[in-house]
């Protein structure tokens, strides 16, 4: 037991170590990118902490439980906007840029909404994962096409250098993210299991949480810094990769047979997520998340929870 207590506390150190580097480098290396933090929340901080679902999703695949990987796909995404963005907001008030509030969400929106049609032909094939994957490379060219900083800002260009050492400083920090990710959740499996929790209850609240872990301490380090362009970055650009890098990953290794009756709700419950945070952006004209909505996002997530347990 006291082995367990040590691994949750190294892993509680190596997010809050990793959640500090990658911040700090990421927002180095947008300056010498000469792109916003935006930008790079959406893309390299997004893709980083995908990584725990990107490896579950394959993984689930090769052992021939490609349900799996949609499950994680659509309950990563629900986690990413009731609990992260939830919690975050709850820390500090988010305003969104105006292009992302019109462009970014209502892409993400589109490409979950996508799932529904492809879901309803009762299976998820290879022609599927290749169009959700020509929809990344539009994503792609999209943020490739966009994000410059003004002028002042790109007077901190360091150059060459600049821009390697801040791109292996967001490595080392999304390491040590996904790293004390992983500590925290096996040991906190293994106390659970010494304390005679079931299996069931065991994958429906560590594990399920454990893989939405990165992006959770990587927006709160970055709501602390204020940084809240990595923040919404960071949770768009995740249920992004999700929909239209990592499943289609784990239907290129497998096709999945699935069932509205199977994913239907959870799948609207996730498209609702994403409806009403651009409803929320958009109803007072400013472009604001509050602590009240941070509280109902949260409470509408641990509700979302409570039914499934039920």
């Amino acid at each position: 037991m006291l082995f367990q207590i040590a691994m949750i506390l190294a892993g509680v150190a190596g997010l809050y170590f990793g959640g500090e580097v990658m911040v700090r480098s990421a927002t180095s290396l947008a300056r010498a990118l000469r792109v916003s933090p935006l930008v790079i929340g959406l893309t390299v901080i997004a893709f980083g902490t995908s990584a725990p679902e990107l490896a579950a999703a394959i993984s689930a695949a090769l052992k021939g439980y490609p349900d799996l990987a949609v499950g994680n796909v659509i309950g990563s995404n629900i986690a990413n906007v009731g609990l992260i963005l939830g919690v975050t907001v709850l820390v500090i008030p988010l305003v969104a840029e105006a292009r992302f509030v019109r462009r970014e969400i209502p892409f993400m929106i589109g490409s979950g909404a996508l799932l529904v049609p492809f879901v309803l032909t009762g299976m998820l094939t290879r022609l599927h994962a290749v169009v959700l994957l020509g929809l990344m490379a539009v994503f792609m060219v999209m943020m490739l096409r966009s994000g410059g900083l003004s002028p002042d800002e790109e007077e901190d260009d360091e150059g060459a250098s600049g821009t390697l050492s801040a791109l292996l400083g967001s490595i080392a920090g999304l390491a040590l993210l996904i790293g004390g990710a992983q500590l925290l959740v096996n040991a906190a499996v293994d106390l659970a299991r010494a304390f005679g929790v079931s299996e069931r209850v065991i994958g429906l609240t560590v594990v399920a949480f454990g893989t939405s872990v990165p992006e959770l301490a990587g927006c709160l380090a970055a709501a602390v810094k204020r940084e809240t362009g990595l923040v919404l970055g960071n949770v768009v650009g995740s249920n992004i990769f999700n929909v239209l890098l990592i499943l289609p990953a784990a239907i290129l290794v497998k096709p999945v047979p699935v069932t509205f009756a199977g994913f239907g709700v959870d799948l609207l419950v996730m498209l609702g997520f994403s409806v009403v945070m651009l409803f929320f952006f958009e109803f007072f004209k400013q472009r604001k998340l509050t602590r009240w909505e941070g509280a109902f996002f949260l409470g509408s997530y641990l509700s979302y929870m409570a039914y499934l347990a039920l």
